[in-house]
């Protein structure tokens, strides 16, 4: 842990108070020019609102479609459950540029999308679905689906069947046993997904740039382009720092809201 996330980021600080160099790249200082540029530069935290937008959506699209995969999965007892739980897990070892290089094909303007859209009549002519935000969200969103969906799998499945049928047996409808007992009985699941979610869409490198082109600009491409395109370590160091800041607070407090809301539910 020290050796691996703690130095390289106490360095990753140093950098930051550097002074950039065309020439040298980088020239030891003690300055704060890089965090004023960051914050006064409506481009910069453009693109940190952008991201914190995108890693949301996703990470509330990955929840809601990967809950009821994960209950399933949970309360099935199919002799197919392995290999429901091996075709899930398939993706996850397969790399980002490889899916995001087939969802480049699906949503192109030849792709399988817009045939079906034109072929239906929806739409007369292809539309631009490549190289857009909504490239992005769904290409990012089918990164971290399973992430999410194996996360409440491992909490659904210990948790108490016979405290749903207790409920559905005193006359409560679905939404009811949902919202009273499924739900804040799988809050740590939902708090721990969210969070391990929300982290991997901030920190999304391939998925963007392939997807999302020059349409939309987000942190981690960023911060690479600071680093090996410009040379500019010390602003590069400045986007990590923010980066990593930023995603924490809002990982931590996202999980805090879950937990203290769905304590209240199980408390009333």
């Amino acid at each position: 842990m020290l050796l691996v996330i703690v130095l390289p980021g106490l360095q990753l600080v140093r950098y930051s108070f550097n002074r950039f160099d065309p020439v040298d790249m980088m020239q030891a200082a003690l300055t704060g020019a890089n965090y004023v540029k960051f914050f006064t530069d409506p481009y910069y935290l453009s693109v940190l609102w952008t991201t914190i937008k995108v890693a949301s959506l996703c990470t509330v699209l990955a929840l809601v479609f990967g809950f009821p995969v994960a209950y399933v999965l949970a309360r099935t007892q199919s002799r197919f459950k392995s290999l429901l739980v091996m075709l899930l897990v398939f993706p996850l070892l397969v790399g980002n540029v490889v899916r995001a290089a087939g969802w480049m094909v699906m949503l192109g303007n030849a792709g399988f999308v817009n045939s079906l859209l034109v072929s239906l009549g929806i739409v007369s002519q292809p539309v631009r679905l490549l190289y857009t935000p909504f490239a992005v969200v769904i290409g990012t969103t089918a990164v971290v689906l399973p992430y999410m969906i194996l996360t409440l799998q491992s909490v659904l499945e210990g948790m108490d069947f016979s405290v749903e049928e207790a409920a559905r047996n005193l006359g409560a409808t679905f939404r009811q046993t949902l919202t009273r007992v499924i739900l804040p009985m799988a809050a740590p699941g939902i708090a721990a997904g969210t969070m391990l979610v929300f982290i991997l869409c901030m920190n999304a490198y391939a998925t963007p740039v392939l997807l999302g082109g020059t349409g939309i600009t987000m942190m981690t491409p960023s911060i690479y382009d600071q680093i090996a395109k410009a040379n500019n370590w010390p602003f590069g160091a400045v986007l990590s720092i923010v980066s990593m800041v930023v995603t924490f607070a809002l990982a931590i407090a996202s999980h805090w809201v879950i937990q203290r809301r769905y304590a209240k539910t199980m408390m009333t």
